[in-house]
């Protein structure tokens, strides 16, 4: 019986285990940290009760059908939509920017039409192809939009000027002209009713599946296994030879209260001096319970450091240099496959995760029959 090592768990490598676990295969699992569940930990806060995120808000969203019946097969999932709030000028509006956002900024009464119309006069019809955040913001709503909701809440979030961001991170937000403020576009959004702990913790129970927790797994220990899933960073497995990848980190401030704090989950704060994004009151992401006290987290994003979590990856429009020559490194390796958030560097939505993860785990069991070679990765990070 040929036996799998797998670095991190999280989705990545929990789904990958269970996945190559039930086809026979023995997987040892190895995660740094206290807990399994990688940044979708979650749990109850002893004081309150309510079920926590513990690394900041996870909302499920997919259009991806086959990935929202394999997560209702582990949880059951309850009706949750994100509505997002935003504080801009000492206002509050509605995200994404929709037609009432719209209305309430210029002051106007649009119908849908007019307002398209507006939107177009306002935005930056010159820009035929944005390669930065900002040109896309510049076209996609026009300037006096773009300063009040993404300049410096995007500053912030990345510690970088909009022109050194791709034009990607800001195609993922929709624009609206009705009135529709659920943050997300797909079909699919959800909850687990319980949190996500017990949905990976039902991934890994299996008799084939060992866990060991507060347990990295070392570059050398790799060769003692047939096979490696490394969902950990990828400059990380190289012991950083090259240099450190960048990633931003969060640090989250407690705030605690009786009632209701802000009367939503999420509120953004868009104005540069005030130094944190948002802040998020967990007990609105499971509106079916009941709490009389509150917990929320006001979230300032920051550089990672080497002893820091890394969140997101930065992506730099001119600055590819460094990935292309850790990812030239990885294709001289053997027997390994990087894999999620980390391991191929990339910003994922936990339905990608989950959908790439099922991906890899088919994708090796194909290759094993076949007996053809793994690859490095499935999905490549470039």
């Amino acid at each position: 019986m040929k036996s799998i090592g797998i670095a991190g768990a999280g989705f990545s490598g929990a789904i990958i285990a269970n996945e190559l676990a039930q086809a026979g295969y023995k997987v040892a699992v190895f995660e740094p940290r206290s807990h399994i569940a990688g940044n979708c930990f979650s749990a109850r806060d002893a004081l309150s009760g309510v079920m926590v995120h513990k690394y900041g808000p996870h909302i499920f969203h997919t259009d991806k059908e086959h990935v929202w019946r394999y997560v209702n097969q582990l949880s059951v999932f309850k009706p949750y939509v994100n509505r997002v709030k935003a504080n801009a000028g000492g206002k509050i509006y509605s995200l994404p920017i929709n037609l009432h956002t719209i209305n309430q900024f210029f002051g106007k009464a649009m119908s849908p039409t007019e307002a398209a119309e507006f939107i177009r006069q306002q935005a930056d019809n010159s820009i035929a192809e944005p390669e930065t955040f900002e040109q896309q913001a510049m076209k996609f709503v026009g300037e006096a939009l773009y300063r009040a909701f993404f300049a410096g809440y995007t500053q912030k979030q990345w510690g970088l000027s909009p022109t050194e961001l791709p034009a990607s991170i800001l195609k993922r937000l929709p624009l609206r002209f009705n009135y529709d403020d659920n943050y997300f576009n797909h079909q699919f959004q959800g909850m687990p009713e319980h949190g996500y702990t017990p949905l990976v913790e039902k991934l890994l129970d299996h008799p084939n599946i060992t866990v060991h927790l507060e347990t990295k797994l070392s570059r050398a220990k790799c060769a003692d296994f047939d096979h490696v899933f490394w969902s950990g960073p990828l400059d990380a497995y190289f012991d950083f030879s090259l240099g450190h990848l960048p990633y931003r980190t969060l640090e989250f401030k407690e705030i605690r209260a009786s009632g209701d704090y802000q009367g939503t989950a999420v509120i953004n704060y868009c104005d540069p001096e005030i130094l944190y994004t948002r802040i998020s009151e967990h007990k609105h992401f499971a509106p079916w319970e009941q709490h009389a006290d509150t917990v929320c987290f006001a979230e300032y994003s920051r550089q990672a450091t080497q002893d820091d979590e890394p969140y997101y990856p930065v992506r730099l429009v001119n600055d590819k240099q460094l990935l292309s020559d850790y990812v030239a490194l990885a294709q001289q390796e053997q027997a390994i496959t990087f894999v999620g958030r980390l391991g191929t560097y990339r910003y994922l939505d936990m339905d990608v995760t989950i959908d790439e993860a099922l991906q890899t785990a088919k994708t090796f069991l194909q290759t094993q029959a076949a007996k053809q070679a793994m690859p490095v990765f499935v999905i490549s990070p470039l």
